[in-house]
């Protein structure tokens, strides 16, 4: 049986074609027959699950600029939930169902990355308005997320016949969630211990991480950040052991979200990720400020580089060049995807003009066995585009000042570069946000007549709605993609996202009015020594791309020609793993996209606490293999949605006045150093 491999070669992914051609027949006799597959209490339950995770993508995207997806959080969490309530009425309940509530916790998770990236950006650079705030814009942010959640949803579901149907890609993600809601719904006895215990561990893992961090408040020498470093050099007398943890810092965390982070990512993805820190962070940066050429650790000042702002850009160009490479290394399937794109774009044209459709020569063909009563109506997703599509582009020129061609222009962009995002997903998992959005700035980094502040909003605005559609896509396609591979029906998928898009937009903005009041420094530019919780690197990234691109941005000659050659070596790098290096090396093979997140994270306890989390996932998979995959992603997820919430309590309890570090233990001289 022919076989793919993920990205670094460390999994297997069955791709023949009688794997391909799924026969649902087969499980559909196994599981009880559901009546109704669209219920108000998946949705309703799946729609709370989508909102915890919403609050931990927030905080992880503020933090490092990452977001973790609900699809297995949403399988598991919601069968327990749905299960209990299933005995309670003593009604039907199957995997179909679970379906609906898995998706539709995607959905309300999902709608966090422009808060994480350009919302708090054109705030940085003032382009909101001098000295505005979120909530001096609540009804212009609420607007813009109602136009991202619900244009994103009609704009994935004509996709779903290309990527689900016609290739039926693999989605590894979709897949496994897909398998995850198939076995918990399996009639055995091992099946449902193995339910029992995923919840068990989900919980209790979501508690401690939540209750730590809660405690940490309070006590942050302890149970925050332990200053090893700092103690060690100053019973030995060293001011430069003291600065690495009190200046650089180098400290240990207890961030439970990056432990759960480190147990399921790669290892050479969390080892490349500390050595970028450390060249950074721990030898370059403090070498280069000890010797007068860096101003210090963090900041964008004209008085000289710091370590954050010369290492933005080698990190930048690493990470760029890594994903599009990464995409180009498939360049078939690139090919194939952006060919197909302009195929149909090219027949809705036609459709306009009442002519027939062209037909693709491809044969990359396959009978859809959906039903066509499950299919979502053409009427309903045709027309539901129309009017999403007017609203943004309505709200873009009245609330952001977006010429109405420039909006209309990313709309079309949005549409050829989501079909790159899904192929890249559907093959490898990878979901290139991160490369589309800077497409996207490049091609909006000039407008006819534009002064500067309207041209940096339109850069900014233009590449948030690229990047959200092209997320929102991924996620809802991949619903689909579930959905077809355990039998449910389309239709029921598409009310359940409506539903839930309504709870994304409304946790949205609460959260992020929240996180802004209680930390105002996210929406100020960094300065050496100013102390704040979270890093925001993204932010950092897309401010200063929009910069150097507009025209007002500037780079330290070396650090440019460090930039160059970072990226020739992330190219090569790519190139070398992909075509020469044995499939067993894959696993412990550079990647030069995690080097680049250590340049520009500024945070070396970050990946410290990922470290930790993968040295744990390698010790309990020796002990015991079978409880490890079993039980791990269940660990992970908990310990991610606990942070999250305790986020949220924690940031109610800065703006409430609760007095927090009541104990200093831990924390230096004078408590200075938390």
């Amino acid at each position: 049986m022919a076989t793919e491999k993920s990205q670094y070669g460390d999994e297997k992914i069955p791709v023949d074609s009688a794997q391909r051609s799924i026969d649902l027949a087969e499980d559909q006799d196994e599981f009880v027959y559901e009546e109704h597959q669209f219920t108000w209490r998946a949705t309703i339950v799946g729609s709370l699950l989508g909102c915890v995770v919403a609050a931990s993508n927030l905080y992880l995207g503020l933090k490092i600029g990452w977001t973790f997806g609900a699809a297995l959080w949403g399988s598991i969490f919601g069968f327990l939930a749905l299960k209990s309530l299933s005995r309670i009425t003593n009604s039907v309940f199957g995997p179909k169902e679970n379906v609906v509530c898995q998706s539709a916790a995607t959905t309300s998770g999902g709608l966090s990355s422009g808060f994480v990236t350009a919302i708090p950006a054109m705030y940085r650079m003032g382009l909101m308005g001098e000295n505005r705030k979120p909530e001096d814009d609540v009804t212009t942010l609420l607007l813009w997320t109602i136009s991202a959640a619900f244009f994103g949803m009609f704009f994935a579901i004509p996709l779903r016949s290309h990527f689900v149907i016609n290739q039926n890609l693999v989605f590894p993600t979709p897949r496994a969630a897909a398998e995850t809601i198939k076995n918990l719904h399996r009639a055995s006895s091992s099946a449902a211990k193995d339910a029992r215990d995923s919840g068990w561990a989900m919980g209790i893992s979501f508690l401690v991480a939540m209750i730590w961090a809660i405690i940490a408040y309070f006590i942050p020498g302890i149970f925050g950040s332990i200053h090893i470093l700092y103690y060690i050099g100053k019973a030995a007398g060293s001011s430069a052991i003291m600065g690495a943890d009190a200046r650089w810092g180098w400290v240990f965390s207890w961030d439970f979200a990056f432990f759960g982070a480190g147990l399921m990512t790669p290892g050479s993805t969390v080892f490349s990720f500390i050595l970028g820190e450390l060249i950074a962070f721990g030898i370059a940066g403090p070498l280069m400020a000890t010797n007068g050429y860096l101003t210090g650790k963090g900041g964008f000042s004209k008085l000289g580089p710091s370590a954050q702002s010369w290492f933005l850009w080698p990190g930048i160009a690493m990470m760029v060049v890594t994903a599009f490479a990464e995409l180009g290394v498939h360049y078939k399937s690139l090919a194939y995807g952006v060919a197909t794109a302009f195929h149909e774009l090219r027949n809705a044209i036609r459709k306009l003009q009442k002519k027939n459709a062209i037909v693709s020569d491809s044969d990359h063909v396959s009978k859809d066995p959906t039903p066509p009563h499950e299919m979502i109506p053409t009427a309903w997703w045709v027309g539901g585009l129309i009017v999403s599509a007017i609203f943004t582009v309505v709200v873009m020129g009245v609330n952001f000042s977006i010429p109405v061609y420039a909006s209309i222009g990313a709309i079309i962009l949005s549409f050829l570069l989501a079909f790159v995002g899904l192929q890249a997903a559907g093959e490898t998992d990878i979901n290139p946000t991160g490369p589309v959005a800077k497409v996207a700035q490049l091609v909006f980094s000039r407008l006819p007549g534009a002064d500067i502040p309207t041209l940096q909003k339109t850069n900014l605005m233009c590449a948030n709605m690229t990047a959200s559609i092209c997320s929102q896509s991924v996620d809802m396609v991949s619903d689909l993609k579930t959905a077809q591979l355990v039998g449910a029906s389309p239709k029921a998928l598409f009310w359940a996202q409506m539903v839930a898009s309504v709870f994304a937009v409304g946790i949205a903005i609460p959260l992020f009015l929240l996180y802004t009041k209680a930390y105002p420094c996210l929406l100020i530019e960094p300065v050496d020594g100013a102390k704040c919780q979270f890093e925001a690197p993204a932010v950092t990234a897309w401010a200063n791309v929009c910069r150097l691109l507009t025209g007002e941005g500037s780079i330290a000659k070396e650090a440019l020609y460090f930039s160059i050659a970072g990226a020739i070596l992330a190219l090569l790098n790519v190139i070398i793993r992909v075509k020469f290096v044995p499939d067993n090396w894959k696993p412990y093979w550079i990647n030069l996209n995690a080097v680049g997140l250590g340049f520009i994270n500024t945070s070396p306890a970050i990946p410290v606490a990922m470290l930790v989390g993968y040295i744990a996932t390698n010790v309990w998979k020796r002990l015991s293999a079978k409880s490890h995959e079993r039980l791990m992603y269940s660990i992970s997820a908990g310990m991610i949605s606990g942070i999250g919430i305790a986020g949220l309590v924690t940031a109610a309890f800065t703006i409430g006045g609760v007095p927090e570090k009541m104990v200093l233990a831990g924390c230096g001289d004078g408590g200075v150093l938390c």
